[in-house]
C-alpha cells in the first residue's frame, strides 16, 4: 500500500498562493494510483478539491477552485502537486492528498472511494 505525506501548508494573506506537495513511498509506484486533494474546514465534512488520474491527462475540480486551484503529479519523483492561487478565508482548512488504484468518473469526488490518506496540512489563509 502507498503511503502518503503532505508538506506545503502554511499561513498566507488572502489573495496569496500556496503549493502543497504529496510524497508517496511503500511497496509501490505513485504511477499505479490516481490521486485526489480533499480539505475540511474546523465543524465541516471533508469535501473534494481536485482529481488527477494516473497520467495526469484527466483532471477535475471543485466549483470552488476551479480557476484558482490546479493539480499535477510528477510520477518519475513520486510526487503530488496542489498550486493554488488567490487564496481567500474560505479556502482555509487541512488539506489531503489521497489515492486509490481504480478511477471511476461517478465517485473520484467521494472521500469514501480513496484508500490512502496522508495526515493532512493545515493551511490558514487571513484576511
Amino acid at each position: 500500500q502507498v503511503r502518503l505525506v503532505e508538506s506545503g501548508g502554511g499561513l498566507v494573506q488572502a489573495g496569496g498562493s500556496l503549493r502543497l506537495s504529496c510524497a508517496a513511498s511503500g511497496r509501490t509506484f505513485i504511477s499505479n494510483y490516481v490521486m485526489g486533494w480533499f480539505r475540511q474546514a474546523p465543524g465541516k465534512e471533508r469535501e473534494f478539491v481536485a482529481f488527477i488520474n494516473w497520467t495526469g491527462g484527466i483532471t477535475h475540480y471543485a466549483d470552488s477552485v476551479k480557476g484558482r486551484f490546479t493539480i499535477s503529479r510528477d510520477n518519475a519523483k513520486n510526487m503530488g502537486y496542489l498550486e493554488m492561487n488567490s487564496l481567500n478565508s474560505e479556502d482555509t482548512a487541512v488539506y489531503y492528498c489521497a489515492a486509490d488504484l481504480k478511477y471511476y468518473r461517478e465517485t473520484y469526488y467521494l472521500a469514501g472511494k480513496y484508500e490512502a490518506w496522508g495526515q493532512g496540512t493545515q493551511v490558514t489563509v487571513s484576511s
